[in-house]
């Protein structure tokens, strides 16, 4: 098991920046499944930008989230300067 998310900022290039629990900030681009039918609301920016961290991931509005593993696992490491961002 993946360690789990425990803060989210979201962009508007729809990339997530992603604090887990065990320190590691990673970014996600969200672009490519903006085109399946459950993330079609993401695709409003501002809709976009109301993710939070809650039960370990990241969330939106309308019971909408992603799976926490591929969060961590295909995120890339934040360099330090974005971290402080």
């Amino acid at each position: 098991m993946n360690p789990r998310i425990i803060a989210v900022t979201a962009h508007d290039d729809y990339t997530l920046l992603l604090t887990f629990a065990n320190g590691e900030v990673r970014h996600f681009d969200m672009t490519p499944y903006l085109g399946y039918p459950a993330f079609e609301p993401l695709r409003q920016v501002a809709f976009f930008k109301l993710a939070r961290a809650s039960h370990g991931t990241a969330t939106w509005p309308k019971e909408i989230d992603f799976d926490p593993d591929t969060l961590y696992l295909e995120g890339r490491p934040a360099k330090l300067e974005e971290q402080a961002a």
